[in-house]
């Protein structure tokens, strides 16, 4: 059975390009690019010219790019080391109710050791509520406002550069979650002036293990890995040189490959969305229809269990999800669900679309054809099916 992928803002494939530009650095240039020999030492300029190369995607200056694992790790990098320099006491941390685990976690375990914490609301379309978001602003509190660029979930896209310069202008730091908009649309650090962001490489088809933190010059942080000098003595551990390599070549794809894949992901996810809006009676897109990712498409089939609907696509040999790959395991509804106020009938029956550039009409099609009965077939399952008494949510 072939595999039909649905899932990607979970994680894409490695591109071939990528691949292909990491394999030497699994052998003949192996060496530890801080080694003082020539063999070692030749490896370093592999990684400084990564940088560069991820520093222009991000119009930034590689000063300011720093190597992490993963998303979570530069999320974590930037509340913790700004809570660390200002003290959790004297800290106001802003942030929204939908963010990813990675940014709720740490923002939470602060509150816990006396920052203040204040998650700002959505919409019912999961636009964030600018008012509320400028009311939390007021005051002379040191504040950290660390807001996603785009909603992992959902595919919403917050107005991150107003809601950056409003930050400036009360004097806070500001930090962004970009893990689901880099290779979806530009980034550019002259233009938009948040002091960190970060980005997950396996979301844009470099592989797992490999994350970029961006800090801009004069932001006060300290350092969360300690144990090296690398990076500048910013993160310390030997540097992942094959996977640092291919970031910088999904970077440089992304960025060639952008408009065009932006474009083509828009229609095939519309054809998506009209297609099973058509078929499966009781359905809801979940999400801003204009202000959303081209890739993203977070639908609510109401009176069954969105688990159930994964499972049965799977079988079928589809990929999708219920939400946050972060958060797969759990029963309860999805956070971002819940926060945009979706109805009890169908904030359990939210599934995730995703699609990449490597998506085809083909697989669409297959979903459009095999979907409908899914649903049909669950519903007739279910004890709560259309027009029975639900039960009351606690």
């Amino acid at each position: 059975m072939n595999t039909i992928y649905f899932d990607n803002n979970a994680t894409t494939c490695v591109a071939p390009e990528v691949r292909d530009a990491m394999l030497p650095f699994f052998d003949s240039l192996y060496g530890n690019p801080s080694s003082m020999h020539a063999f070692g030492g030749q490896v370093m300029r592999y990684v400084n010219e990564a940088r560069e190369r991820i520093a222009a995607f991000l119009h930034a200056d590689p000063s300011e790019i720093i190597f992490t694992s993963c998303g979570t790790e530069s999320d974590n990098y930037a509340i913790r080391g700004t809570a660390e320099v200002f003290g959790t006491q004297n800290l106001k941390i802003i942030t929204s109710r939908v963010e990813h685990p990675a940014v709720l976690g740490p923002c939470r375990r602060l509150k816990e050791m006396g920052a203040k914490l204040i998650e700002i609301p959505v919409d019912s379309h999961g636009n964030l509520d600018l008012d509320a978001y400028q009311e939390a602003l007021r005051g002379s509190e040191t504040k950290l406002v660390t807001i996603m660029w785009a909603n992992n979930e959902t595919g919403v896209i917050f107005p991150i550069k107003q809601i950056a310069e409003l930050a400036k202008a009360a004097g806070a730091i500001v930090h962004t979650d970009a893990v689901q908009v880099a290779g979806k649309i530009p980034l550019d650090m002259r233009d938009v002036p948040v002091d960190m962001l970060s980005i997950s490489g396996h979301k844009l088809h470099a592989p797992k293990g490999i994350g970029i933190f961006f800090v801009r010059k004069g932001t006060r942080l300290r350092t969360q890995q300690i144990g090296g000098h690398q990076e500048s003595g910013r993160r310390g551990g030997t540097e992942n040189v094959p996977y640092i390599v291919g970031m910088a070549k999904a970077c440089e794809l992304a960025e060639a490959t952008m408009a065009e894949a932006t474009e083509r992901e828009r229609r095939l996810r519309d054809k998506l969305e009209k297609g099973l809006l058509a078929t499966c009676p009781d359905a809801r897109v979940n999400g801003d229809s204009e202000n959303r990712l081209a890739n993203t498409l977070n639908i609510s089939f109401e009176y069954i269990e969105g688990e159930a609907i994964t499972y049965h696509m799977s079988d079928l040999g589809i990929c999708v999800s219920t939400g946050s790959a972060c958060a797969s395991g759990s029963l309860e509804p999805s956070h971002v669900i819940r926060a945009m106020g979706v109805p009890f009938t169908a904030v359990h029956g939210s599934v995730r679309f995703s699609l990449s550039r490597y998506t085809t009409e083909e697989e669409v099609d297959y979903v459009l054809r095999e979907m409908p009965g899914v649903i049909r077939k669950l519903r007739s399952l279910s004890p709560f099916g259309k027009g029975d008494k639900l039960p009351v949510e606690l």
